[in-house]
């Protein structure tokens, strides 16, 4: 992971040198100072970005969910910054997965036709009798339905205990109560109100789409989260899965890791399928194309 080929590069001179510099060229590039430097600054960085390409730090990837996952993400980026290129294809941080999520979707259709009732009510007790999944669930429960004098609730608290909630908690628990499958309102207003909207998606005001992504992008987890999320759920419609990676799974876990950041999900409404992040596209001016190609990638994605 990136923390280790951090401290890695630390040690060994000639890459601790190198990894300083591109550092300092980060840092100026977010301050906009990279204007002032001269021609001899950007050879700099570019020659210290080349020489760093032959070490581990420049292939390092970090876990979801790990213990230094901020920590891991600052160092991903500081590596990364400088290949900045379309938001929508940015590189995903995090290392692939390799986990059973496939099987438990290949499961998901025979349980929802041998259940007669509330599939979500089903998940939700289902996810109660796992101690994992009622701890977790009960963690932040509490901080997304308590009112503070004038607020609903602390949304910070409430996104970080939810993100514990889908890093933590085994797929077949909480992907039970995200996706589960729905024949009535009641069901589908269970599966709505998983994620507890009013606190955790729901403001006084709804933000231009693109506003929402620039505030995403300025915090690295919600950063790197977002990039997964595109890097998984390319919409590829010649292939099996209508995805361009060939797998559902891994996009609907990316999808989940959102949850928990400015740029939470959730379904629109009862009737539907469809989901967004709380933002539209009305005050865009000239980047209106740009909002709505963001919008529709979780409104109208083969993938997801």
């Amino acid at each position: 992971d990136c923390v280790k080929a951090s401290d890695q590069c630390l040690k060994e001179q000639s890459c601790s040198t190198k990894y300083r510099t591109l550092r300092q060229c980060v840092a100026g590039k977010e301050s906009n100072f990279s204007r002032a430097t001269g021609l001899e600054a950007k050879d700099e960085c570019r020659s210290a970005m080349e020489a760093l390409k032959q070490k581990s730090l420049y292939n390092c990837r970090c876990k979801r969910g790990m213990k230094k996952e901020k920590n891991c993400l600052r160092i991903y980026w500081s590596m990364y910054q400088s290949l900045q290129g379309n938001d929508l294809l940015e590189d995903s941080p995090y290392e692939p997965v390799n986990s059973r999520l496939s099987d438990i979707f290949r499961l998901a259709p025979i349980v929802s036709v041998l259940s007669k009732g509330n599939n979500c009510l089903d998940a939700a007790k289902a996810c109660n009798l796992n101690d994992t999944c009622k701890r977790f669930r009960s963690a932040y429960i509490t901080p997304c339905t308590s009112s503070t004098s004038n607020e609903i609730c602390n949304k910070r608290k409430c996104h970080k205990a939810l993100r514990l909630f889908f890093d933590k908690v085994p797929p077949k628990h909480s992907y039970g109560m995200l996706f589960c499958s729905c024949r009535d309102v009641a069901c589908t207003e269970r599966r709505r109100q998983t994620i507890v909207p009013v606190c955790s998606y729901e403001d006084r005001e709804k933000p231009n789409c693109l506003n929402l992504q620039e505030s995403c992008k300025k915090n690295y987890i919600c950063r790197s989260r977002l990039a997964d999320f595109f890097t998984n759920c390319q919409p590829e419609s010649r292939s099996v899965s209508s995805c361009l990676k060939e797998n559902y799974a891994d996009c609907l876990l990316a999808y989940s890791g959102l949850i928990g950041t400015v740029m939470t999900p959730n379904y629109i409404d009862s009737n539907s399928l469809s989901v967004a992040p709380w933002c539209d596209c009305s005050n865009s001016g000239n980047d209106r194309e740009e909002c709505e190609k963001f919008l529709n990638f979780f409104q109208d994605n083969i993938c997801l």
